[in-house]
């Protein structure tokens, strides 16, 4: 039998109204303070994390999954958000930006 790894969950049917009622008062709440919302890779070359949050801690250490691509890059699934915005934000050139 396929398992879903530990952590992950499905969301069936008979769940999706309250998942939807959690994600759009999240929503919700973030616009009332002016939040935007970015969508970030779901995965990204590993320095971005390993430089980000530095390679001794657990995160770098046990926590995320690495693989090598058939270019023999280094990639990771994204274990946290902040590492990869702050990469969107300066590749971008956002704090070139005026604010709106």
């Amino acid at each position: 039998m396929i398992l879903k790894p530990p952590g992950i969950e499905d969301i069936f049917p008979d769940r999706i109204n309250r998942w939807n009622f959690v994600l759009n008062s999240a929503v919700d709440t973030f616009r009332t303070f002016n939040y935007k919302e970015l969508v970030v890779p779901i995965m990204e070359f590993t320095d971005v994390f390993a430089r980000g949050i530095g390679t001794d801690t657990d995160i770098v250490s046990k926590e995320m999954f690495t693989f090598e691509d058939r270019g023999g890059r280094s990639l990771t699934l994204r274990p946290e958000g902040t590492a990869g915005v702050v990469r969107a934000y300066v590749e971008n050139g956002e704090y070139n930006r005026l604010s709106v």
